[in-house]
């Protein structure tokens, strides 16, 4: 069973990056400097942003659907970064040493599937996820904080 990781397209962010500090605040955001590592996922490159990087939290629609699924939440952007392109069944490193929950939704966006399972595992829980026909696509969760990682969808 063959899936495909996408990151989200860096182009949307890059007006964020040209607003100050008053401006982010006031859609939310906030622009920082990476102090720790691992800590900052970055949804465009799917990598863990390095120390002293600066980064931007913004609030991101990341569920565009009619379902009562749809959901937006916090994620963290690199500056200057480009969209990771990933193959065909590759899964990005940021995810192996986190805790994921695992969503899968029909073509309605309605959860169908939910799974809590340590990154290590991505392979398997994606496979046994779109073992069930009606499941078009998946969101990878940070589970602690809730934050979205990336989309899964089958080739």
């Amino acid at each position: 069973m063959d899936f495909q990781i996408s990151a989200l397209d860096d182009t949307i962010f890059h007006a964020f990056f040209k607003l100050n500090d008053t401006e982010l605040e006031k859609i939310g955001g906030k622009r920082m400097i990476v102090d720790e590592n691992p800590g900052y996922p970055c949804r465009v490159s799917l990598e863990d942003a390095e120390i002293g990087e600066k980064i931007i939290l913004i609030p991101f629609e990341h569920h565009k659907t009619q379902s009562p699924y749809q959901a937006k939440g916090p994620i963290f952007i690199r500056e200057g970064i480009k969209t990771k392109t990933l193959k065909k069944n590759e899964i990005p490193k940021m995810l192996d040493h986190r805790l994921l929950s695992f969503r899968g939704y029909d073509k309605n966006g309605f959860m169908k599937s939910a799974i809590t399972e340590k990154g290590n595992e991505t392979k398997q829980i994606i496979e046994k996820i779109f073992q069930k026909k009606e499941i078009q696509y998946i969101h990878i969760h940070n589970s602690s904080p809730g934050c979205y990682n990336c989309q899964v969808t089958r080739i």
